[in-house]
């Protein structure tokens, strides 16, 4: 009976051990989607009042938990019942992962790019405003941050079921329970802190103390460039993951690849063929973004005729 229970508890800590390595991968392949997620969650709260502002971050980290209580089940179905189905969706995730990229790239680079000073502006005149519904705009933003998360959410569920797959199914629910969890709580907790982290630049400007104030005053200035940087590294991030998935999921490309920097020292190799994947990654994403534009353009002109 001792030795049973033995072998028992040696197949939970082994079962233990494969969630915390598999949930540690699949951390690593969706950290794309991590940074944008912050990013864009720290951009859709930002213009509420900021005594509102940890409330909306709740509720949306509400709504997140809810969109993962869909997701989880959905994925362990998929994996269970139709494991066909976890590559192309994978595929499907990347290839979304780098036209999000190329997206964001064509707003900032190229002429006529999208302008959301006229959002902004509205915003602050709606703040301003006395007699403005502030619940109503407070309810839109979190349903609007909902509606994001739940794009981004599924992308790192997409990625995790890609990892465990194969895996037993209590260990596939585990570590996607695990990423889920684990995820929400990080990233709102850090949307929490970023969306503060002026107020407390400007409490501790506010202090009697010189180094306070000093702090306080570097706070301020680095704020909106920390936001700059979360948004540089999701997008680079994107190019990076998106690329990474779509070049392991035709076998004939990775091994071009893998062939041609064979020569190379290894240092050189890794990198070499990080940049092809994200190269990769542009190209898909620039190709999908075509595709959208083309589409949109068409239907335009259906609804004009």
């Amino acid at each position: 009976m001792a030795s049973s229970l033995l072998a028992l508890l040696d197949d939970i800590a082994t079962v233990l051990d494969d969630v915390a390595v598999l949930s540690k991968v699949a951390a690593k392949k969706s950290a794309g989607v991590l940074g944008d997620d912050l990013a864009l969650n720290a951009q859709q709260v930002a213009g509420v009042r900021a005594d509102r502002e940890l409330p909306v971050v709740w509720a949306v980290a509400r709504g997140s938990l809810v969109n993962k209580l869909i997701l989880v089940p959905a994925a362990l179905a998929i994996g269970a019942f139709a494991p066909v189905l976890v590559a192309p969706l994978l595929m499907i995730g990347g290839a979304f992962l780098c036209y999000e990229g190329v997206e964001k790239l064509a707003h900032k680079l190229l002429p006529g790019a999208h302008d959301d000073s006229a959002h902004r502006a509205a915003l602050a005149a709606a703040l301003a405003d006395p007699g403005a519904d502030l619940v109503a705009l407070e309810r839109d933003k979190i349903k609007g941050a909902v509606r994001t998360d739940f794009i981004l959410s599924a992308e790192i569920i997409a990625i995790t079921l890609g990892t465990v797959s194969g895996q037993p199914l209590g260990t596939q629910a585990a570590v996607l329970a695990a990423i889920a969890l684990v995820m929400t709580v990080g990233v709102y907790g850090l949307v929490a802190g970023i969306v503060k982290l002026d107020d407390a630049g400007l409490w501790l400007s506010r202090r009697p103390g010189a180094a306070a104030q000093a702090a306080g005053r570097a706070v301020l200035r680095a704020a909106p460039w920390l936001m700059k940087a979360l948004s540089v590294a999701g997008t680079a991030a994107m190019f990076l993951v998106g690329g990474g998935i779509l070049v392991h999921g035709v076998p004939a490309l990775h091994h071009a690849i893998a062939a041609a920097v064979a020569p190379w020292p290894a240092l050189a190799a890794a990198v070499a063929s990080t940049l092809a994947e994200a190269l990769v990654g542009v190209a898909v994403g620039a190709v999908v973004l075509a595709l959208v534009l083309a589409v949109s353009r068409l239907r335009g002109r259906a609804a004009a005729a």
